[in-house]
């Protein structure tokens, strides 16, 4: 009974939280503040006790002890879920700390008391994709820019079937001791990091019969959706959940159908066993009887979701509600699960500057995670949050505390204007802030940044921003959550999973 009365607390906190109305986020600070996101210093204090030695004398004293008193849990992990917020840096931690209430802010995977670097390059790029990633952390090899499920024998658009050089992922080793698994995503769930969990393609933008075939022609591959149709990993899925309903069926059955096979693979889905349940809407997946369900998709848009900031009439479901529905069906096997959950749309935002969106789709994959930690027990399971890779904004500038983190600073640059704290090393925003017919700088005090799909500036002009090559932060609780420190190579976050859990072909807990 504690337990659903917290859920339903967290909930309420998860649906009430939007981004202040006034134009300087810094004037309306206190209704910002999550009451989910505990600020660790100066929040909890007067004004004045960061100015004496011993507030932070007993602060780090606290965090001595918390340390001194960690134990390492050395359970099997029952349950694995593994969080990714796809493009989430490290500066975009940082500022998202900001954005929901001040500095001293934690988001919820910042509690956890394990905390390591990835190295996130690809075999052929010193800058990877979301797909070279999603083969990392999930199959466990790295692999080239744009493939995904394939080791790097295959290149980009290799049309062969390359039987011999693909990969399984963590969710495939889970459902092969007995275990449940599914997916959760803000993007098409045939997306570079979901299908990571199930597909093996040459080229990340397979989602559909029509892209796959204007490259090879008639093959006898398969597309993304049809592989989580009828994959060996795929087609057992208990739970897929987030957007893309146009790459499952045919342009001539459906308006923004993106097949041409005539085809259509949700009626198919449905089709391949009793009790299946497909959901389009946030009210239907809320409906969903979990018990009379061995199946569920939900797939609440044609493309990828909208922005949580988007999305003013609330029609679809955010993440943490998806994440929630996706729990209930797996905790049904007693066997334990594995569950995949991506905060996708941090990277779409950052790809546009648009740091806004970014920031709050932050909070929202924070939401996900307590939400997760909230409705399972840390005894048994595992929890990990980590990034794809990184991207090229920064955070910058000497500003005083508790500022609007999309504002200006307050220094000047040496052209005599101000500059912003938030800025990308290239992207549309460069245009928007750079005159080029007076090559110089346009005031950012006069651009209006009111709208949360507002532009920020970027030092050369890109159609899209780039992603970043610096290491990316990974945070674990719960069985062997302590094997996730120190700084390593992507690959071996699923083995370290599969250790814990004892899944896999590797070496697992429970043979130690």
């Amino acid at each position: 009974m504690l337990k659903t009365v917290l859920i339903l607390a967290l909930l309420i906190t998860v649906n009430g939280f939007k981004l202040p109305k006034c134009r300087n986020p810094s004037e309306c600070y206190e209704e910002r503040l999550h009451p989910q996101f505990e600020p660790s210093l100066s929040s909890r204090t007067s004004e004045n006790a960061e100015e004496t030695t011993e507030f932070w004398f007993e602060s780090a004293k606290n965090f001595t002890e918390s340390q001194i008193e960690k134990t390492m849990n050395k359970n099997v992990a029952k349950n694995v879920i593994f969080f990714i917020g796809d493009g989430m840096s490290i500066p975009t931690l940082a500022a998202a700390r900001n954005y929901m209430g001040g500095e001293e802010v934690k988001l919820a995977f910042e509690k956890f008391p394990y905390v390591g670097l990835s190295r996130t390059y690809a075999v052929d790029k010193i800058v990877p994709d979301s797909a070279a990633t999603a083969t990392s952390y999930l199959c466990g090899v790295k692999a080239n820019y744009n493939t995904i499920g394939i080791n790097a024998g295959v290149l980009l658009n290799d049309c062969n079937e390359n039987v011999a050089h693909r990969v399984t992922s963590i969710a495939k080793w889970s459902m092969d001791v007995g275990k449940s698994a599914g997916i959760v995503t803000t993007t098409r769930v045939t997306h570079a990091s979901p299908a990571g969990t199930y597909a093996s393609v040459a080229n990340r933008n397979w989602e559909n019969n029509k892209i796959m075939e204007d490259v090879c022609g008639k093959t006898n591959l398969k597309d993304i959706a049809e592989q989580l149709v009828y994959g060996d990993t795929g087609k057992n899925f208990k739970v897929i959940l987030g957007g893309g309903k146009r790459e499952f069926i045919d342009s001539s059955l459906f308006e923004k159908g993106r097949r041409s096979d005539g085809r259509n693979l949700i009626e198919e889905w449905l089709s391949l066993s009793p009790n299946r349940k497909f959901v389009e809407e946030k009210e239907e997946l809320f409906n969903v009887n979990v018990d009379e369900t061995d199946r569920l998709l939900g797939l609440f848009t044609n493309g990828h979701m909208k922005f949580h900031l988007e999305d003013k009439k609330q029609k679809q479901p955010t993440l943490a509600e998806m994440t929630q529905k996706a729990i209930e069906m797996l905790q049904k096997n007693e066997n334990g699960f594995f569950l995949f959950v991506e905060g996708g749309k941090i990277d779409i935002a950052h790809h546009d500057t648009s740091a806004i969106y970014a920031l709050d789709e932050t909070a929202e994959l924070s939401k996900a995670v307590e939400l997760a930690k909230e409705m399972t027990n840390q005894e048994d399971t595992l929890i990990v949050v980590s990034s794809d890779h990184s991207h090229t904004m920064s955070f910058a500038g000497y500003d005083n505390r508790h500022g609007d983190i999309f504002g200006d600073t307050n220094k000047k640059a040496n052209d005599d204007k101000r500059f912003l704290k938030l800025s990308y090393a290239n992207g549309q925003g460069f245009d928007t802030y750079y005159n080029t017919e007076k090559n110089q700088r346009r005031n950012p005090n006069n651009i209006d940044r009111s709208s949360p799909d507002a532009f920020f500036p970027s030092a050369l002009p890109l159609e899209s921003e780039t992603h970043g090559g610096d290491d990316v932060a990974v945070f674990a609780s719960g069985p062997w959550s302590h094997l996730f420190t120190g700084a390593y190579e992507q690959n071996v976050l699923p083995h370290l999973m599969a250790y814990a859990s004892c899944v896999g072909d590797g070496i697992k807990a429970c043979n130690n």
